[in-house]
């Protein structure tokens, strides 16, 4: 897990293939300095939390492999203006990434 040197934030949270299990919780939100989040190849079930839209630094949200359901809310990324990398494939989501997410 590295951490920003000058105050000790967390920038990178990777635990792919960790065999992490349950609901992603919604102080995932509250790692507001979080640049790389890779949940990847997991069981991680339910929706994506909507304060993961908290995240502003965010370049590369990877949650690709789990067992996520439910559609992504329209106004979700808007907030995450540096998101260049999103992985979501392998999931139960519905619904498409449209210009109305911010991409």
């Amino acid at each position: 897990v590295p951490c920003e040197t000058e105050n000790s934030s967390v920038i990178k949270l990777d635990l792919r293939n960790n065999g992490l299990s349950g609901k992603l919780s919604d102080r995932i939100g509250d790692l507001s300095m979080l640049e790389v989040l890779d949940l990847s190849d997991n069981g991680i079930k339910g929706s994506v939390p909507p304060r993961i839209g908290n995240l502003s630094e965010l370049v590369q949200l990877r949650l690709s492999y789990n067992e996520l359901t439910g559609t992504i809310p329209n106004d979700l990324f808007k907030s995450l203006p540096n998101l260049a990398l999103l992985h979501l494939h392998d999931n139960r989501i519905r619904g498409n990434i449209t210009p109305t997410l911010g991409w």
